[in-house]
């Protein structure tokens, strides 16, 4: 998400900054581009236009020619239009006065709603709540089928009423069995269309009347660009919509619909979604998003996922081995696996501060995802017991024998154990300097 946005405005600033005092002639230059960069970016035509007048605006006045850092300030006032252009702060979801809360989706076909479902039921149900999903898609072939079994994969009840049902009488229904068994929420996953038409809406506009939903949000598919921002408009003219879904974000390194479905509509961005793995949707965060658009980092979601998945215990455990010195190899790997559950390693690496635009180049991508970490875990497997438990005794003869077992090179195996020894080293760094708590489990120190 956002990464050729990111890149392009990344070096915009770090052209900026090696100017030092900044003529009126520069910051127009610099607008110039950041206004090219939204623009190759998808976003609104009308949206860049407004976004760079207010930088500019803020740019060319005192705040920026009278400080001792101009390019830092102009980054900053970016960052701060940033926020505001995505919403300003996180969009929370509304609820019911009492239970059940009943949340609508509404969409187009194939925008990923009934995906989108199953992820905002297993939210719920992972903050504690007694979700339930209603099959309302009868038209779309085998879509109640997916959702029972979205459903029993994340242990969700889902009320169906097959082919047969009509979708008004299903959602009402849905809603009555949230009532009389004390759900908490229910998610009614409603039928897309190819296209918009006067039957869906229609459709859509009953059955809002009769669950009376507390939410109703569109799913919309964020690799479509400026389409997503014309279906968002022509759903709320019809339909009431609270708020927005974007799916497929991990599909769009652009982010022109993220950037510009907010300004256009009026309607906050509440959750985004990527990929089709079973995990809960993440709360959208404008301020986070900004940060990480310039290159900032986004160390807050990176420690809320580190503590979701990491085992505070095993945590503990491995501290008090790097304690002893005797973190081994075995347990580098399994640091490598639990990575590996918060996203893609080069994700995760662009969360951090000043690391993003080293995590967007393929070379350390291919490094760190995929056949990178696939190589490192042959490497690791390849070694005796004794080799894993004390790397240190890995000499020449053994790291041939190691290249030749896992189908590397030497250089490969010599890599490895150079990586090893500096994760080692970082997290003994950690360990004893002032972390949050979940980057320091995350590391296992």
């Amino acid at each position: 998400m956002f990464e050729s946005l990111s890149e392009r405005l990344q070096d915009v600033f770090g052209k900026l900054g090696r100017r030092g005092r900044l003529r009126e002639a520069d910051v127009d230059e610099a607008v110039r581009e950041v206004r090219m960069a939204l623009l190759e970016a998808d976003v609104n035509f009308r949206v860049a236009r407004d976004f760079v007048a207010a930088v500019r605006e803020r740019a060319v006045g005192r705040e920026v020619t009278e400080s001792v850092t101009p390019a830092q300030q102009v980054v900053k006032i970016v960052h701060d239009n940033l926020v505001q252009l995505l919403g300003g702060g996180a969009a929370r979801l509304a609820a019911a006065p009492r239970p059940p809360s009943v949340i609508l989706l509404v969409g187009l076909q194939g925008s990923g709603k009934t995906t989108a479902a199953a992820k905002l039921a297993l939210a719920f149900k992972q903050r504690g709540g007694r979700p339930l999903l209603v099959a309302a898609d009868v038209y779309r072939p085998a879509a109640v089928d997916q959702l029972q079994t979205l459903g029993a994969q994340i242990d969700v009840p889902v009320h169906a009423q097959g082919t047969g049902g009509q979708p008004v009488q299903i959602a009402a229904r849905g809603r009555e069995l949230g009532v009389s068994n004390a759900h908490s929420h229910v998610v009614v996953d409603t039928a897309g269309r190819v296209q918009l038409d006067e039957a869906m809406m229609d459709e859509i506009a009953q059955m809002h009347r009769a669950v009376d939903p507390v939410e109703t949000l569109l799913v919309a598919d964020a690799t479509t660009g400026q389409e997503a921002v014309n279906v968002a408009q022509a759903f709320h003219a019809r339909t009431p919509l609270t708020g927005l879904i974007l799916t497929k974000m991990d599909g769009d390194a652009r982010g022109g619909a993220a950037l510009s479905i907010r300004a256009v509509t009026g309607i906050p961005v509440k959750f985004v979604g990527a990929g089709e793995r079973i995990e809960p949707l993440d709360v959208f965060h404008p301020d986070r998003a900004a940060s990480r658009i310039l290159g900032m980092g986004d160390v807050v979601t990176l420690v809320e996922r580190a503590e979701a998945v990491v085992d505070e215990q095993r945590a503990q455990e491995l501290h008090a081995k790097l304690r002893k010195a005797s973190f081994g190899l075995d347990d580098f790997l399994e640091q490598l696996e639990q990575v590996k559950k918060i996203g893609p390693l080069s994700q995760v690496m662009g969360m951090l501060p000043g690391m993003s635009a080293m995590a967007n180049t393929r070379d350390v991508q291919a490094a760190l995802d995929g056949d990178g970490l696939r190589r490192s875990e042959a490497i690791i497997l390849s070694m005796t017991p004794q080799e894993r438990s004390k790397p240190d005794i890995i000499n020449g003869s053994r790291r041939r024998r190691i290249a030749r077992g896992s189908g590397v090179t030497v250089y490969d195996v010599n890599q490895l154990l150079s990586q090893f020894k500096q994760a080692r080293q970082l997290m003994q760094m950690m360990s004893s300097g002032r972390v949050p708590a979940g980057l320091r489990n995350l590391l296992g120190a």
